[in-house]
C-alpha cells in the first residue's frame, strides 16, 4: 500500500513539475515576444530616425564640400559652361552646353563626394542608449551606442537649368547640379537604405535678347 502511494505522489510530482516547466518556457516565449514587438514598434522608428538625420547631415555636407572644392579647382563660371551664340542682329540663336566642362565637373564631384562621405561615416551614428527605453524623454540620456554606416552604389550627378524672365528683353539663366548619394546604416532591426538628393546652384547669368522658346520650354543638359 504504502510503495502504491509513494508512486502515485512520484507521478503527481512529475506531471506537476513538466507541467511547471511548460508554463515557465510560455512565459518566456511571451516576454521575448513581447520585447520585441515592443522594439520593433517603439524603438525601431526612433533609431531610424536619428540615424536619417545624422546620414542626411553628413551626406549634404559631404556633397556641398565636393561641389565647392570642384568649382574651385576649375574656375568655373557661366562662360566656361553655356555657349550663347548670337546672329548680326544681336539675337540669341542657341544655347550649348560645354559637354567637356560638364562631364569632368561631374566625375570630380562623384569621386570627391564618395571620398568625404566615406570618411564621414567612418565615425557612425552615435545614438544614446536612452533611446532603447522607447520613451521618448529619456531619448537623449545615457552613454552613446554607434551604429555602423555604409555608403553603398554610387553617388549620381545630374545638371539641369531653368530660365526665369530678368526684366525686358532679359532672362535669368540658372544652372543647378542634382546631386543624390545612397547610404545603408545598419541598425539592430534592419538595414535601412537612405537616399539624400542635394541641390546646388552652380552659375547663373543674365542673358540680354530674346531667347528661342525652344530653350525656355526645355533643358539645354537634356
Amino acid at each position: 500500500m504504502a510503495y502504491y502511494q509513494t508512486e502515485y505522489r512520484y507521478r503527481r510530482y512529475k506531471k506537476h513539475s513538466r507541467r511547471k516547466k511548460w508554463i515557465i518556457l510560455a512565459v518566456v516565449l511571451a516576454a521575448i515576444v513581447g520585447i520585441f514587438l515592443f522594439f520593433h514598434k517603439n524603438v525601431a522608428g526612433m533609431l531610424y530616425s536619428l540615424s536619417e538625420a545624422t546620414v542626411r547631415v553628413a551626406a549634404t555636407e559631404s556633397v556641398n564640400d565636393a561641389v565647392s572644392q570642384t568649382l574651385t579647382w576649375n574656375n568655373i563660371d557661366y562662360s566656361k559652361l553655356v555657349t550663347v551664340t548670337r546672329g548680326e542682329d544681336d539675337r540669341v540663336l542657341s544655347l550649348e552646353a560645354n559637354a567637356q566642362s560638364v562631364n569632368l565637373l561631374a566625375r570630380q564631384t562623384v569621386t570627391l563626394s564618395m571620398a568625404n562621405l566615406s570618411a564621414a561615416c567612418e565615425e557612425g551614428v552615435k545614438v544614446p542608449i536612452g533611446v532603447f527605453t522607447g520613451i521618448e524623454f529619456l531619448a537623449g540620456f545615457g552613454p552613446d551606442v554607434t551604429f555602423k554606416i555604409i555608403p553603398v552604389g554610387s553617388v549620381s550627378c545630374d545638371f539641369r537649368s531653368s530660365f526665369v524672365s530678368a526684366g525686358l528683353n532679359q532672362t535669368l539663366h540658372s544652372i543647378y547640379m542634382d546631386v543624390t548619394a545612397t547610404v545603408s546604416v545598419v541598425m539592430p532591426s534592419r538595414t535601412q537604405e537612405i537616399s539624400v538628393p542635394t541641390q546646388v546652384l552652380i552659375c547663373e547669368s543674365v542673358v540680354v535678347g530674346e531667347i528661342p522658346d525652344a530653350y525656355l520650354n526645355g533643358d539645354i543638359f537634356g
